[in-house]
């Protein structure tokens, strides 16, 4: 890492279901303004807005931003699929890092449709060409969604080889409710037991309905920036990035496996960056945001993270270290099963989830004496973020 990067404002607004949110570009700015109050900082001192979205128009940023203010900043426009809000991040904190400016916007926002995923092109090549192609040697393929599919297929291939009791995927789901019912920006905050999570609809087993994450709409934002600036600020004791790494997909990801083809090397490889970065390691985290767009791939990203050694997830998970009490809570925020997933900007409200326990601001959901914070955005196709906060 270079320079020190804080992170001194964040704002998100509460997440809806698709036809019942604001316009996106409203939603972005109102997350937007949160940010800059919570910052103490004017629009007019941003120099560079990085604005993430999966589902839009080209510069839906810029449209986003305007409704903010009218600078003539360059306004950055990012799509990364499942990741892109931490994929804005990432570029945010390189320009700061890098000296090209000293104090950034970062908008996520996604205005969805309901239903599963699905194409929007079908005249041009899918880029999860080779994603597909894998699955359907090691499985065939389905009705099911696409994505249920894949997520699906790597918790089976974890089940045939570690001998994973279907409650403990359920398990995931029933933590994600308890936790987001803390949570008054979370979509769902009603509480679900194990056995109504494996009652509901099967989807691809051995994943249910409460097992997948719902298409979403919403919009976060964080105000990024140099020790220079925050001096001059008098901002003192702020949220700081401590290491981040980017992956994309390696050739194992093509390879006979589900479990890598959904990116578990690409966790791995991202995490391991950013411990030696921050010359910390996972049993130094407090709390962990991580991209639990299916109960599977919580599973599997415990194992990625360093969390828990290959095979023993559901050893953490039985002995509750993932959860208040245990050695780490994992998305206190009740993580994209709950909280919901608007693909850009689930970067984004990740983090300002994480600087809000890093500050004790998180109210009902603290996570006590957290110092150390560990957060992970996976969209396939494929990019993986990794990014460790700290603050003094």
């Amino acid at each position: 890492m270079g320079q020190r990067v804080n992170v001194i404002g964040v704002g998100m607004v509460k997440f809806q279901k698709p036809g019942a949110s604001d316009e996106y570009n409203v939603m972005a700015a109102n997350a937007a303004k949160l940010a800059l109050k919570d910052a103490g900082v004017d629009y007019s001192e941003i120099e560079q807005a990085y604005a993430g979205y999966v589902y839009g128009d080209s510069t839906c940023g810029q449209r986003a931003v305007y409704d903010v203010g009218l600078t003539g900043i360059p306004v950055f426009n990012v799509n990364n699929n499942c990741s892109t809000g931490s994929t804005a991040l990432y570029l945010a904190r390189q320009a700061i890092e890098g000296g090209a400016a000293e104090c950034v916007l970062v908008l996520g926002f996604e205005q969805m449709e309901k239903g599963a995923l699905g194409t929007k092109y079908g005249d041009r090549t899918n880029p999860l060409e080779m994603h597909f192609a894998t699955m359907t040697k090691a499985q065939g393929l389905s009705e099911a969604p696409f994505a249920a599919q894949m997520f699906g297929g790597a918790g089976r291939e974890y089940q045939k080889k570690y001998g994973t009791k279907k409650e403990t995927f359920a398990k995931i789901s029933e933590k994600a409710r308890r936790h987001a019912s803390q949570n008054p920006y979370a979509l769902f905050n009603e509480r679900l037991s194990v056995e109504q999570v494996l009652a509901s609809p099967e989807v691809f087993d051995p994943l249910t309905r409460f097992q997948c994450c719902p298409p979403t709409c919403g919009a976060a934002a964080a105000v990024l920036c140099s020790e220079a600036f925050a001096k001059k600020k008098g901002i003192t004791n702020s949220v700081y990035i401590a290491g981040q790494a980017m992956t994309t997909d390696y050739a194992s990801s093509f390879g006979d496996s589900m479990i890598k083809m959904v990116g578990f090397d690409l966790t791995k490889k991202a995490a391991d960056k950013v411990y030696a970065q921050a010359g910390l390691g996972p049993n130094d985290v407090d709390v962990v945001e991580l991209h639990d767009c299916f109960t599977a791939n919580e599973i599997l990203t415990y194992e990625g993270l360093g969390l828990a050694k290959e095979g023993e997830a559901e050893k953490l998970i039985e002995d509750g270290d993932n959860t208040y009490g245990g050695k780490w809570v994992t998305n206190p925020s009740g993580g994209l099963l709950s909280k919901g997933h608007p693909l850009g900007a689930t970067g984004v409200a990740q983090c300002t989830e994480l600087v809000w326990h890093l500050r004790g601001q998180a109210e009902a959901r603290q996570v006590e004496g957290a110092n150390v914070a560990l957060q992970h955005n996976l969209g396939l196709g494929g990019a993986c973020v990794v990014t460790m906060y700290r603050r003094d």
